[in-house]
């Protein structure tokens, strides 16, 4: 990979030219005419960029798995995700040497603490229904490291992966010399994403957190809109014991003249994110206020919204996804990328409808509220702290009609596993306690011991092992006939939901 050249970055006048006729195209239009476009740009662009495996499998070829495999060796060697020194010198330093691959498009920024990867899957989607080139930096992986760094609304293939990595490595080693501490694994990725983005090149990035905001390694862009979700406890030993004082963390991603798309939060961290915004002139719009959610109907196969926007109501939205958080999401996708193209500010009128409604048909975020077999049922989601376990079971409870639910849950060891516990004790029957192969993982008997004192050593099973638990839940909820309609949650990280995918035949 060369190094970016001035000449060879988006001029800005350029971008700024079709940014504008691209929402000039889309506000001001012949009705006639929008019907004979829609039927060309379906041909065109299907909804988007053509989408490709959403979790994508091994490589197939021995060789490219092989240089694959010691790509993350090699990541494995350094600082993991949870392992931190808080600062940004050191993705800096790499982002200097690079040439500032970061500048070279324009970004949307998403923090908050749930909600995040599907938000961002929604807004690429949009933005891709506009003919936009996409880049999408997203964490944790389900299955595949590859899945973090998509392009065009496809993961990177593996070769693209192995030879950014390779291209940007002297730079890594150059950096870590310079350094007191190593770059991270997180820190790299960021750095290969931000590389393959100004390489593409991408039209937008669509970048998500690591953790926080302020120190995070994903916080050297300047993007125009700053997304935050949800905010509710986690990574308390880092970000803060309170709402208010995570957010406080998170509101480093609001930048200078920004639009903050601010979903429905606490009290004290909407507090926090609005002094914030109005310290840095950044204009704000609220969940609620002025963007959000006018109807909702549960539909086969996900849901049928009415959303207001920054430019008017969008009706008869068909959103593949279960959940009301994820209707949430939504309305703050569709207001972002509204407000990334000017609506509601600098331009009257709205996106038009049709291409909103295909790209919103077209989102998939795998691991949430996913089904992956049938007799019984057995979904998949990715919850890992009390607040999205509880949008989980209202989820789950609202879209299938369970009469009976198993639970597999394999926590990290790190996460309010009490409080998840808590959020789901009111719709699994019974629970098999797991742990999944990482480090990370909680000891299913140490996690078993809070799951006794919530559900009661009656209603808890433990199986060390995930695919021996996967195997007991399936049993449990085919034991009787009068239990016909049960099924199976599997729960409690994204990676236990990743190597449940994996033993389940989902590649």
């Amino acid at each position: 990979m060369s190094e970016p050249r001035p000449s060879d970055r988006h001029d800005a006048s350029e971008s700024d030219d079709t940014f504008a006729e691209i929402v000039d195209e889309a506000t001001q239009r012949d009705p006639d005419l929008a019907v004979i476009e829609a039927g060309s740009r379906t041909l065109r662009t299907a909804s988007g960029p053509v989408p490709g495996d959403e979790v994508p499998a091994r490589p197939a070829d021995p060789e490219v798995d092989k240089a694959l495999r010691a790509v993350e060796q090699e990541l494995a060697g350094r600082w993991g995700e949870t392992k931190l020194e808080p600062s940004v010198a050191r993705i800096t330093a790499l982002m200097d040497v690079l040439g500032e691959p970061q500048h070279a498009y324009p970004s949307i920024h998403i923090t908050g603490t749930n909600g995040k990867t599907s938000t961002a899957r929604m807004i690429e989607a949009l933005l891709g229904a506009f003919d936009l080139r996409t880049g999408r930096y997203t964490s944790p992986h389900v299955q595949s490291i590859t899945e973090r760094i998509s392009l065009d609304g496809s993961p990177m293939d593996p070769e693209r992966f192995i030879e950014t990595y390779q291209d940007i490595k002297p730079y890594i080693e150059m950096v870590d010399a310079q350094q007191p501490y190593r770059l991270s694994f997180f820190e790299v990725l960021t750095g290969m994403a931000y590389a393959a983005f100004a390489d593409a090149p991408v039209d937008v990035a669509v970048v998500e957190v690591g953790m926080g905001g302020s120190w995070d390694a994903t916080n050297v862009i300047d993007a125009s809109v700053a997304v935050v979700t949800p905010i509710s406890l986690d990574h308390t030993d880092r970000l803060g014991t309170t709402p208010a004082e995570i957010a406080g963390e998170k509101a480093g991603v609001i930048k200078q003249d920004a639009t903050v798309i601010l979903a429905q939060q606490p009290v004290d961290a909407a507090q926090v994110m609005l002094k914030k915004a109005v310290e840095v002139d950044a204009t704000v719009a609220r969940e609620g206020m002025e963007f959000g959610i006018v109807s909702r109907e549960i539909a086969v196969g996900g849901q049928l919204l009415t959303l207001r926007g920054l430019g008017g109501e969008y009706e008869e939205i068909f959103l593949p996804l279960y959940g009301a958080h994820q209707a949430h999401n939504a309305a703050v996708a569709l207001s972002a990328v509204e407000a990334f193209f000017g609506i509601g500010a600098e331009q009257p009128g709205s996106l038009d409808h049709d291409t909103i409604r295909r790209a919103f048909a077209s989102v998939r975020s795998p691991g949430r509220l996913e089904v992956v077999r049938s007799s019984p049922t057995v979904v998949l989601d990715a919850a890992h702290n009390p607040a999205g376990a509880r949008a989980t079971a209202d989820g789950l409870s609202e879209a299938f009609g369970f009469s009976r639910l198993i639970g597999v849950v394999g926590a990290s060891d790190d996460k309010d596993v009490r409080g998840l516990l808590e959020a789901f004790e009111p719709i699994f029957a019974e629970v098999v306690i797991t742990q999944n192969s990482t480090a990370r993982a909680m000891n299913a008997d140490a996690l078993a011991a809070i799951a006794v004192e919530v559900f009661g050593g009656d209603r808890v099973q433990v199986e060390p092992r995930l695919d021996d638990a996967l195997e007991a839940a399936i049993t449990l909820a085919e034991e009787e006939n009068e239990y016909a309609g049960a099924g199976v949650l599997v729960t409690g990280s994204v990676i236990t939901v990743g190597e449940a995918r994996l033993l389940l035949g989902r590649h």
